[in-house]
């Protein structure tokens, strides 16, 4: 089994203005996963992460809720390969 895990994920709903990218990004940080976080032109929000699996499922698990603004419809989940971004969750504009 591999000890790194990397998924790209497409969250749908009221996810724009509602600290969202923030909210990822200290999620991530405190589960110790590397990767980004950004909004998208269509009002989605679009997060990559990798690390340990039963971290990342915990990332996934959250993102399908978010912060408490949040009102999430949708969460779109691809494997995706792994990338080194020197231990950094960063979030995009």
């Amino acid at each position: 089994m591999n000890d790194i895990l990397s998924i790209r994920l497409i969250v749908s709903g009221k996810v724009h203005g509602v600290f969202f990218r923030q909210s990822t990004c200290e999620k991530a940080k405190a589960l110790g996963l590397t990767g980004f976080v950004m909004n998208c032109d269509n009002g989605s929000v679009l997060i990559e992460a990798h690390g340990p699996p039963e971290k990342i499922e915990a990332l996934f698990t959250w993102s399908q809720r978010g912060p408490i603004l949040a009102n999430v419809n949708s969460v779109e989940r691809v494997e995706i390969p792994s990338i080194n971004l020197d231990g950094k969750f960063i979030f995009r504009k």
